[in-house]
């Protein structure tokens, strides 16, 4: 099997040839330390652990211009909405058409990231924003209702420009919604305000054949998972998150084969040494394979203070786990 065949068997609770391993994402900073560690270049890696190759496409939706100040009544929403022009060519990525045919013949994963969220699509970037927004909620909820209506449809209209030329093996909704002690709304805002601002969107999806649908949720998002599900997202990637309340096998216990699950290995355990990786994926991962629809990978990416050598034996041990 190639990476898209043996993802897309997993996924759909199949019988792949093996699991997929997926790199958490080596940036350079990583990869500079790992050569003071003895890593003469990222192709040594190539010979020590295997990698099924994915990519994300990533679509630009952010407003254009940008505003200096973001909306916070009704009346701004029709001038806020003339700056996400989903018929903007840039909006597309760099080299877009020279790009389709590779894509069109792949072999690998190929991903859409299609949304990144309520807060990032409200315009938090500080604290006072967030403020703002949380106060929105409450004073002017009708607002917040359409403000992420808008944003929907955008987006909606732009994953149909996309995927009339291309065809994606799931789709990413980013949803960096949670802290450590849980989500920062409450399940049901979350429908209300997000989720139902999303159905343009899952339509375009479902019109088109993407039906693995992920939610890609950062810290401790688990209340939020029932809704998450009813409203059609089949799929959780938690990353950087509270390791106790986001374990997978107590997530798989509760909610079954309905969600399929991306992640899982605490990236926390990679700075701790050989026993600690050891136990960390020998008790996590074979549960989980065991019921398929999993696709183990560290939650974050990789950090400069990970050593090479504790890197190495996570990715040969997890090789060796699965293969059992």
């Amino acid at each position: 099997m190639n990476s898209r065949e043996r993802f897309l068997e997993t996924m759909h609770f199949g019988n792949p040839d093996r699991v997929p391993y997926f790199e958490e994402g080596l940036r350079p900073d990583v990869l500079e330390t790992w050569g003071s560690q003895g890593l003469a270049s990222p192709a040594d890696l190539v010979g020590k652990f295997a990698t099924d190759e994915r990519e994300e496409i990533d679509l630009d939706v952010d407003p254009r211009p940008w505003p200096r100040r973001w909306p916070s009544r009704l009346a701004d929403l029709k001038s806020f909405r003339r700056r996400l022009d989903p018929h903007d060519p840039s909006r597309l990525p760099e080299e877009w058409e020279a790009r389709l045919q590779g894509w069109r013949e792949r072999r690998h994963v190929l991903m859409l990231r299609v949304h990144r969220g309520f807060f990032l699509s409200m315009g938090v970037e500080d604290w006072r924003r967030f403020r703002d927004v949380m106060a929105l909620t409450y004073d002017d909820p009708s607002f917040v209702r359409q403000a992420m209506q808008i944003q929907g449809e955008f987006t909606a209209a732009l994953a149909e420009r996309a995927l009339q030329e291309v065809a994606v093996d799931a789709a990413i909704f980013s949803e960096p919604i949670g802290g450590n002690n849980g989500a920062l709304i409450s399940p049901r805002m979350y429908a209300d305000f997000v989720l139902a601002s999303y159905r343009p969107l899952l339509d375009v999806l479902h019109r088109h054949g993407v039906d693995v649908l992920i939610l890609r949720t950062y810290a401790n998002a688990r209340v939020l998972v029932p809704a998450m599900l009813r409203s059609g997202f089949n799929c959780l990637w938690a990353c950087e998150t509270n390791a106790e309340a986001m374990d997978y096998r107590s997530l798989r216990k509760e909610f079954g084969r309905d969600l399929r699950l991306i992640g899982g290995i605490d990236l926390d355990v990679l700075r701790d040494g050989r026993e600690a990786i050891r136990r960390e994926v020998e008790e996590k991962v074979p549960p989980l394979l065991e019921q398929g629809g999993y696709v183990p990978l560290a939650d974050g990416r990789v950090r400069p203070d990970i050593p090479l050598e504790n890197y190495i034996f996570y990715r040969q041990l997890l090789e060796k786990v699965t293969k059992k």
